[in-house]
């Protein structure tokens, strides 16, 4: 058994720097969290992320919504990637879909070349994952021979289930898949989770670790009612961490 990763999505710089400090191996760099799911962070955004100690791979998601996207999104995506890989960051994260839901082979292989591409032309090798639009694939675990064969490391996925824990079975069939292609858990995780993913043979959990705290400015026009705010917890991370040890430790 490979050794459990912790990735963190965050959407600032204080949320990567709980990250760090509590044990995660890297984060996943997004913007609007808690409204969307997550957008392609700004580039200032992502400059303060990888002033952080930690792997950031950046969200390329140029919108809320689903995953087809027009030729001009698909262009401003692959733009997106090539400044990412420019700035600094470990990897990208990716996701295109067609309108039958099947993998956009034609888009998801521009960016992927483009991370290539850039990442060659500096020197380096950066990662690319391909987020949880494929839940949304009638075929989860033939969508991941696709992606294979597009050159992608690494999938983030609940095994099509609205949480990761809901979608072990197929979660399980990934993985035994052999297709060489990372299989991250993710969607809806909660630390009591992690021992049972990491048993289907999922290389990673991801979870965002957020929790509400109170918005010390108004809301609305006119000053409004008292809002909350999404953070990344401290405790949730350390918790987190401290699973992903655990597992670990029985396993080598």
């Amino acid at each position: 058994m490979t050794t459990l990763a912790l990735e963190i999505a965050v959407q600032d710089a204080a949320g990567a720097r709980i990250a760090a400090e509590f044990g995660a191996d890297r984060i996943e760099a997004c913007g609007a969290l808690g409204l969307t799911g997550g957008l392609t962070p700004s580039a200032a955004a992502l400059e303060q992320m990888l002033g952080v100690d930690i792997g950031a791979h950046a969200l390329i998601r140029p919108r809320s919504g689903g995953f087809v996207y027009s030729p001009e999104e698909v262009d401003l995506m692959e733009r997106e990637v090539d400044l990412c890989v420019r700035a600094g960051v470990a990897g990208v994260v990716i996701g295109a879909l067609n309108r039958d839901k099947t993998v956009d082979e034609a888009a998801t292989g521009r960016l992927v070349a483009r991370a290539r591409q850039t990442a060659a032309e500096l020197g380096v090798e950066r990662d690319v994952t391909f987020h949880r639009a494929l839940d949304v694939t009638p075929d989860p675990v033939a969508a991941l021979r696709t992606l294979a064969a597009l050159g992608v490391d690494r999938v983030l996925t609940s095994g099509g289930a609205a949480r990761s824990i809901d979608g072990l079975e197929v979660l399980r069939t990934m993985c035994a898949a052999g297709t060489g292609v990372q299989v991250m858990a993710g969607g809806g995780v909660r630390v009591s989770d992690v021992p049972a993913l990491a048993a289907a043979g999922v290389s990673a959990v991801h979870l965002s670790g957020k929790a509400l705290v109170a918005d010390p400015g108004p809301v609305g026009p006119g000053g409004g009612a008292p809002g909350e705010l999404e953070v990344t917890s401290a405790q949730i991370v350390a918790q987190a961490y401290q699973q992903v040890q655990s597992v670990n430790a029985i396993h080598h």
